[in-house]
């Protein structure tokens, strides 16, 4: 599975619309040029229209003067998130965009009570990532938004990443609570939540898919590692999506996988009422292509 059959199957839903918050940014508008290219989305453009009209005359023309993109002007930064927001809330859009605005700025109007898109779930950072060597996707979560998520939050941000993961085709998802150890420890939080997370799929209460946990790393994605330990599980060796402890532990296993191993990656925020791609200035314009792909495809 690659992340480019991604961008074929985003273009296979209809007509679908992205909602970007404060747009004036040369990368964020690059992923626009290139995604009107690839016929993924309309785009709705929030913020300073002078600004925005500058970068994509002069670097992106033919999307400065195609029909599906239209640009509001806006003020100020957390305007135009408030407008990208009810955009998305009125379903004049379908998946929303951080553009040139903080991450909190952004979350702000998202988390906004009266024209915001929460659902009373978790949110989640969902990155699904297409490794050198390996023929399936590895789902990474959470690595950018929930710090030392609890049981009940691991267990929504599995929920996520299940719902993602089903969306891109993978029907029944195997998933992994990571841990430095494959053995429950009382005296390491980790492994305590990674069987009580088992327990809970096993009883229906974590749907969709396969939990098996604690797993350590090498055992959750390599036959050989888990064989070597003697673990007999349907995840181990094989696990679609990896759900991490810590942020500091996803956070650094994103970055080795971009850095070390030069996986390609797209990713999304999950548990609003829309999906939300909130990459960051470190990430190329294709990653963000893919992010879009990825939040086309969960949108529906």
């Amino acid at each position: 599975m690659t992340l480019d059959s991604l961008l074929t199957k985003a273009t296979q839903y209809g007509e679908k619309t992205v909602a970007v918050a404060a747009a004036e940014d040369e990368e964020v508008l690059e992923a626009v040029a290139e995604a009107i290219k690839l016929n993924l989305a309309s785009f709705l453009l929030f913020g300073d229209e002078g600004e925005i009209r500058k970068i994509l005359n002069g670097k992106h023309r033919e999307a400065s003067e195609s029909p599906i993109v239209e640009v509001v002007h806006t003020d100020s930064a957390a305007h135009a998130a408030e407008l990208a927001v009810r955009a998305v809330k009125e379903q004049k859009a379908n998946v929303l965009m951080k553009g040139n605005i903080p991450t909190a700025g952004i979350l702000k109007a998202v988390l906004n009570k009266e024209f915001g898109l929460r659902t009373g779930n978790v949110l989640s950072h969902v990155a699904v990532f297409e490794v050198p060597g390996f023929e399936r996707f590895t789902i990474v979560t959470d690595a950018a938004m929930n710090i030392a998520p609890d049981l009940n939050q691991k267990a929504q941000i599995l929920k996520n990443a299940v719902h993602i993961a089903r969306s891109i085709g993978i029907e029944n998802p195997l998933a992994a609570p990571i841990a430095a150890v494959e053995t429950v420890n009382p005296a390491m939080q980790a492994t305590l939540d990674a069987a009580a997370l088992t327990v809970m799929n096993q009883r229906g209460q974590i749907k969709d898919c396969i939990v098996d946990g604690p797993l350590a790393l090498d055992n959750a994605i390599s036959f050989e590692a888990a064989e070597h330990k003697g673990i007999k599980s349907k995840v181990a060796g094989q696990a679609d999506i990896l759900l991490v402890p810590t942020i500091e532990v996803g956070n650094t296993l994103y970055k080795s996988l971009v850095y070390f191993a030069k996986a390609k990656v797209g990713a999304v925020i999950a548990g609003a009422k829309a999906p939300i791609v909130l990459t960051s200035r470190a990430d190329s314009a294709e990653s963000k292509v893919y992010s879009l792909a990825l939040a086309i495809c969960s949108a529906n």
